[in-house]
């Protein structure tokens, strides 16, 4: 079979040719379909990000990904070979008392960077990592299992805080923005969306998305922000970026007793003092989602309450859609389809 695998830091990575996964037990062969390309693996072929114990490169990325089972191991019983199937990448050891309370994503022992979905098949280590598609194209799904739970996780810790026409904004409209906007119209329809991007083209986007205002980064967005809402300030800010420039928004833009939500890896700060940050702001972050807030998502999609925009690449293209990524040229989210 073929993978795309990265095989030096800072390298392009290459199509080999390699072994096909024999599975045993209740591990699951999959015929890839679609598997979206992440800022995630941006940092991983960077260096950003590094590899956990027992990886080494060569690593085949990918961990947004949706397809077709294979073949299963004899101990397999709630799938069959055929099915379409997305995969939940959040896997942790299971045992311990993040994994119990149902947040594996958040275990210590969690491999997402493990041999991912930039391939032709990919190997799954249990049947309860995958989710049935019902109806669903595996090429739109498989960004809804980062783009899309990835914000909506994020979601799910402002709702407590809003109100009928409480303001929350959106900075960045990328790939998990375009999302954002989705699921927010989707489970708050009340409130009022501020979308912050510093290119018009995604600001158009977010309008279109149903997004109440476009405010450009470039200028002065606090402000802005600010101006829109009456001095009162929005009620929620989910940060995508995570940048120095996009924190200082959020402090700025953030009402009384409001919350931030940080998501993006920019690696910034965010500067406190007593009279910069609003009175009694909650912040927080947020990583990834559970296996049950992606079945979530899912239903959201399948009820066509949200549905991402897609570019696709064959698997021949795939430094093609990472460097356009890097460069900030892909609207909506880049999916592999080998």
């Amino acid at each position: 079979m073929k993978a795309a695998r990265l095989h030096a830091l800072r390298q392009p990575l290459r199509i080999d040719e390699v072994t096909t996964p024999v599975v045993a037990r209740d591990e699951v062969l999959i015929r890839i379909a679609g598997a979206g390309v992440c800022h995630s693996d941006l940092h991983i072929r960077s260096g950003e990000f590094p590899l956990p114990p027992g990886f080494d490169l060569p690593l085949t990325l990918g961990h947004e990904n949706a397809g077709y089972v294979e073949a299963v191991g004899p101990d397999v019983t709630s799938i069959r070979r055929g099915d379409a199937v997305a995969v939940w990448g959040g896997r942790g050891c299971g045992s311990c008392r993040i994994c119990r309370q149902g947040d594996e994503q958040c275990c210590n022992m969690a491999l997402w960077v493990a041999a991912g979905g930039y391939a032709e098949l990919m190997h799954v280590p249990s049947e309860r990592f995958l989710i049935p598609l019902d109806g669903l194209d595996p090429v739109a799904a498989a960004p809804l299992a980062d783009a899309g739970l990835t914000p909506y996780r994020a979601i799910k810790k402002v709702l407590p805080h809003l109100y009928p026409g409480a303001a929350v904004v959106v900075v960045g409209i990328g790939g998990l923005g375009h999302m954002a906007l989705q699921i927010l119209k989707a489970v708050a329809p009340s409130t009022r969306i501020i979308a912050v991007d510093v290119a018009r083209d995604r600001l158009d986007a977010a309008l279109a998305l149903g997004a109440s205002d476009a405010v450009d980064a470039g200028g002065d967005p606090a402000g802005e922000i600010m101006r829109l809402t009456g001095g009162e300030g929005a009620q929620a800010v989910i940060d995508l970026v995570g940048s120095d420039a996009t924190l200082r928004t959020a402090a700025g833009a953030v009402g009384r007793m409001g919350i931030i939500v940080v998501v993006g890896l920019g690696g910034g700060t965010l500067p406190y003092s007593f009279l910069g940050v609003r009175a009694e702001c909650t912040v927080t972050c947020s990583y990834w989602g559970s296996y049950n807030e992606f079945r979530e998502v899912l239903a959201l999609a399948r009820g066509g309450h949200i549905r991402p925009v897609v570019r696709r690449y064959p698997l021949e293209q795939v430094n093609e859609a990472l460097d356009s990524l890097e460069r900030g040229e892909v609207h909506g989210r880049a999916v592999i389809t080998p």
